[in-house]
């Protein structure tokens, strides 16, 4: 039986209250996977140092483009770790607004935050601000201290709600496109 590959794929679930995710990096992994589109494989492509893990499901919206030239990257709430590869539902509920590298080469780097569609410790959260804001702060460090790891630098611009992580979306719909057609 054929495979779809993740470009293939509707970012957005039939009724458009969801966007679909595939999962690179499971929640509590050192390891960090990235899907080779060319190959149709998870790759490892690093490894966290002891102590540090994803503190959540980390993967990508199909057929998107973001800013950084990956698909738009997506942090998954959830009870339970999902493995790579695993398509999930999940409800936008904010979008951690970044940008890495230096002063001359700074790149856009968002990541959506949404809440797997069957899970039952985040089913009530439909805002990132839901979260408190010692949690969300938490999930900034993360990220700053994982591009710190690689000698990037990472700095969080905003913490933004569902509406503006669905426009950055959007976009990376919209950019897919235009590379496609380029």
């Amino acid at each position: 039986m054929p495979v779809a590959k993740p470009s293939e794929l509707a970012c957005f679930t039939d009724d458009g209250k969801c966007i679909h995710v595939i999962v690179e990096t499971p929640k509590g992994s050192r390891n960090k996977f990235a899907f080779d589109e060319k190959k149709g494989l998870f790759r490892l492509k690093k490894v966290l140092p002891v102590g540090m893990a994803f503190p959540y499901d980390f993967g990508f919206a199909p057929s998107t483009k973001a800013e950084d030239g990956d698909p738009v990257d997506v942090l998954v709430l959830m009870d339970e770790p999902a493995f790579p590869g695993c398509l999930l539902e999940c409800r936008v509920i904010g979008i951690i607004e970044g940008e890495q590298g230096s002063k001359k080469d700074r790149v856009r780097n968002d990541r959506v935050v949404a809440a797997e569609q069957a899970n039952h410790s985040f089913a009530d959260v439909d805002h990132v601000r839901q979260l408190g804001k010692k949690f969300v702060r938490e999930l900034e460090d993360f990220f700053v201290n994982y591009h710190a790891l690689s000698g990037n630098k990472y700095r969080v611009l905003d913490v933004k709600g569902p509406a503006k992580a669905r426009e950055q979306i959007e976009r990376g719909i919209e950019r897919l496109g235009q590379a496609r057609a380029a």
